[in-house]
Parts: structure tokens; C-alpha cells; sequence
């Protein structure tokens, strides 16, 4: 509880009077004594209605409040939390909400200024806007109330325990079911090429036409109907792709809102959406975190869901990256040759380590590194140098890029593809590569 404006504004100006009565007084000057008389009594009236204010504003019943919010969030989107406030006060009450965000999420319009009806439901709202994945609780919720002659205000914790999840940005990926597929993707930025051949898995037979090859023709077929008879074939559709994801200090780096691990979170996911809508199964597996996490490859619109609740809480740590250590733990969960998407952030002294696990884990599956560029490195190297620090730093960038450049060469010569980009354009380019693999038949 804690004294309002009003009171404060009555005892200095009582206050301030009897100052100016004394120092008359000290002064020699004759002041009547009725007004003292008076000052002291405005001041024991003063006191004795501010007690009684207290006394009865503790009294006062307490209004409930019901949180309405959703169980799901999506990082980095705005979304709307209703308050619903009740109360059996028969007057007109204007009341301060607070309620009590927890770290990790911004907030907009707290505290919140309502006026309560007698006999009506207040309804009131807030926006909340999450900064980090996870899972988050609501405990408490402030309300101040002020006392019937609004002489006190009081403070009253109200315990409602609410819980929500904050996802990736998955309202982009449902999204994408309102359009073709195709139409989705073409405004990603992402643009299917030519197919290049043709796929592996037999759809049909058929009627020969002109322009197959003579390698599609079926010769049994051709003999028993006496015409020639054609196979046709699509894409492979039954193929296995599994998401390596790195969690160490590596993937800590920050471009804009986003680290580099919440850009490679999102960029598995938005693949993982594409390749179940292909028809493949699509599997996780996390190394240099706190607890290594092992989602199994499954195909079905389902298992969006699944890699969803398996990977919204999850963040990068202070651990390094054991490239070995992780290898040798997919080899034994993942028995069937699949795609593996490496996803982490190479650097110079990851050299030899990554070469021959990449070297271990390509002997029994197809190798995918996309590795992140951060953004401040292509600053320095279209900066213009000037003074003898930025020269130092524009060689040291080069130097390290360079580095990058040679181990992605080694990799390219053992036959691994890598992707080396900045986070932004890591999706883009991931999907894009996908497809290409997947029209051409040479998915894995």
C-alpha cells in the first residue's frame, strides 16, 4: 500500500502552511492562534480519514482475472493476450493492470488503465512478442487499487499459472498450404530447375510415344501386346532425409534478431515441410547440446508436428562441436542410406575434424554441409580501408575467408556439396539444392 497523489498534495499543502504559521511565529510576527488550532485539526482529520481509507481499501475484495492467450507463439511475431477482469464492487472503480511477462518476451501496453463497471466484465488486452523459443509460465498478475476516497493506492498479486510454447516461425510453414506448393516456393525466392533426366521409381506402363528412349521400352510388354510398350517413370519419392544440426558455440553468432542457430532451426523446418509434401520421411538429430535429441525419420504430414515439439526448445550452448563423437552416434541410429543435412558454421580450426567425419559419415549416406556466413565478414571485405586498424582487420578477414574457402574445397573433392552462405539466404538456397537432387533422381 502506498499513499496516492491526492494525499500526498493535501499534507504538503498542510504541512506547508504550518511551516509558514511557525517561522511567523519565530519571526515575532502575531499570528491568531485559531489558525494554528485550525491547521493542526485539518491535519489529525487528515490522518484519521487516511486510516480509515486504509483500513477500508483493505477490505476490499479482491477482482479476479482470467488470462486468455494461446498455448502456441511464434518467435518474433506479435500476438494478442486478453485479460478478463471481474469484480462485486458496486461503483465505479478505475484500477492500474500489470501483468508479469516472463524473460524472453517483449511487451507493449503494460500496464493497462481500466475502468470497472458495477456489474459488468472488464475485458482488456496487450501485445507480446517473443524473443527466444522455449517454454514459458505466467505466475502472477499485479493489480493496484485505489482505496474508496482515493487517499491509498494497494498492491494485489493475483496467482494465475498460465503455460505457452514459442515455436520457430511456423506460421509461415502452414502458410504455405493456402497456395500450390510451387506458387509457395516461387515467392521464397526459391525456383525449381529443369529436370535433368529421369526419376528411378516406375510409375506405369504405357504406349510407346515418340521421343522415349529406347531404354524405356519394355520388351516383354512389347512382345505379349505385339505394339511397343513403354515404362514410365517419376521422381523418387521414397527417400530419407536427416537434419544434423549443430547446437554448439558456433551457431551463437547474431545477425539482426536472430542467431545463427534460430536461421538454421528455421531453415531445417521450412525443408522439412517441403520434402513431406514430396513424399519423403524427414528425421532430426542434434549434437553439441545439453541433451542430444534424436527425432526418427518418418514421412506423413504428421511429423512436422512432431519435429516441431521436438525442436521448439531447443537452443545453442557453450559446447564444441565433437564432429566424431556426433558421426559416430547417426551411423548408429540411421541404418538406411539417407540424406544428411549437415547444418553448422565451419571454421578454420574445424579443418581435419570435420574432413574425416564428413569423410566417415559419406561412405554410407549422402553429405549435405550448409554452413553459415556471418554478415560483418562480407562488411569488412567491401569496406574501404583507410587507416592502419581497418587494414589489419580487412587482412585478417581475408585470411579466415580463405581458409573457409580451402576447406570447402577439400570437402568438394571428397565429393560432399556445400552450401556457404549468410543466414539469411540459407533456406533459399537449401530447398533449392533439394529440389534439384530430387528432379534429377539423384536424391541419395
Amino acid at each position: 500500500m502506498k499513499p496516492s497523489r491526492l494525499l500526498l498534495i493535501w499534507l504538503a499543502i498542510l504541512l506547508a502552511i504550518g511551516i509558514v504559521l511557525g517561522t511567523l511565529q519565530a519571526l515575532d510576527v502575531e499570528v491568531p492562534s485559531s489558525l494554528l488550532s485550525i491547521n493542526w485539526g485539518l491535519l489529525l482529520a487528515l490522518f484519521a480519514l487516511s486510516l480509515l481509507d486504509a483500513l477500508r481499501l483493505k477490505r476490499l475484495p479482491s477482482p479476479r482475472v482470467r488470462r486468455q492467450m494461446p498455448g502456441s507463439l511464434a518467435l518474433g511475431r506479435w500476438s494478442e493476450i486478453r485479460l478478463e477482469v471481474e469484480h462485486d464492487f458496486d461503483q465505479l472503480l478505475v484500477i492500474q493492470i500489470f501483468d508479469h511477462v516472463p524473460d524472453g518476451l517483449s511487451f507493449e501496453n503494460l500496464p493497462l488503465d481500466t475502468e470497472l463497471q458495477p456489474g459488468q466484465r472488464s475485458l482488456i488486452g496487450y501485445r507480446l512478442r517473443p524473443l527466444k523459443r522455449g517454454h514459458f509460465t505466467f505466475d502472477v498478475c499485479e493489480l493496484n487499487l485505489p482505496s474508496p476516497l482515493g487517499l491509498w493506492s494497494g498492491k494485489r498479486l493475483i496467482n494465475i499459472t498460465d503455460h505457452t510454447r514459442v515455436y520457430p516461425d511456423f506460421a509461415r510453414l502452414y502458410g504455405g498450404q493456402l497456395l500450390a506448393v510451387d506458387n509457395w516456393l516461387s515467392q521464397l525466392g526459391v525456383r525449381q530447375r529443369q529436370r535433368l533426366g529421369q526419376g528411378m521409381e516406375f510409375h506405369q506402363l504405357r504406349e510407346y510415344r515418340e521421343g522415349d528412349s529406347l531404354r524405356q521400352i519394355d520388351w516383354k510388354a512389347t512382345a505379349r501386346h505385339r505394339t511397343p510398350i513403354a515404362r514410365e517413370y517419376e521422381d523418387e519419392r521414397d527417400q530419407q532425409i536427416v537434419f544434423m544440426l549443430d547446437c554448439g558455440r558456433q551457431m551463437r553468432s547474431q545477425d539482426g534478431e536472430l542467431s545463427h542457430f534460430d536461421h538454421a532451426l528455421n531453415a531445417c523446418l521450412l525443408l522439412s515441410y517441403v520434402a513431406l509434401r514430396q513424399g519423403d520421411a524427414v528425421g532430426l538429430f542434434t549434437f553439441a547440446s545439453d541433451q542430444p535429441r534424436y527425432v526418427a525419420p518418418v514421412k506423413g504430414a504428421g511429423q512436422l508436428k512432431v519435429l516441431l515439439n521436438g525442436a521448439y526448445d531447443l537452443d545453442s550452448t557453450r559446447h564444441s562441436a565433437d564432429y566424431s563423437a556426433a558421426v559416430n552416434q547417426l551411423l548408429a541410429r540411421q541404418k538406411r542410406r539417407a540424406l544428411v543435412v549437415l547444418v553448422t558454421n565451419v571454421r578454420d580450426k574445424d579443418d581435419e575434424e570435420l574432413l574425416k567425419a564428413v569423410r566417415q559419415l559419406s561412405q554410407k549416406h549422402r553429405v549435405l554441409v550448409a554452413s553459415l556466413r556471418e554478415f560483418t565478414l562480407e562488411d569488412v571485405r567491401h569496406s574501404q580501408v583507410q587507416t592502419i586498424e581497418q587494414a589489419l582487420e580487412y587482412c585478417a578477414t581475408v585470411d579466415y575467408l580463405n581458409v573457409r574457402s580451402t576447406l570447402h574445397e577439400k570437402l568438394n573433392a571428397q565429393g560432399v556439396q556445400v552450401i556457404d552462405v549468410p543466414p539469411s539466404e540459407l533456406s533459399t538456397d537449401v530447398i533449392s539444392r533439394y529440389l534439384s537432387w530430387k528432379k534429377s533422381g539423384a536424391l541419395c
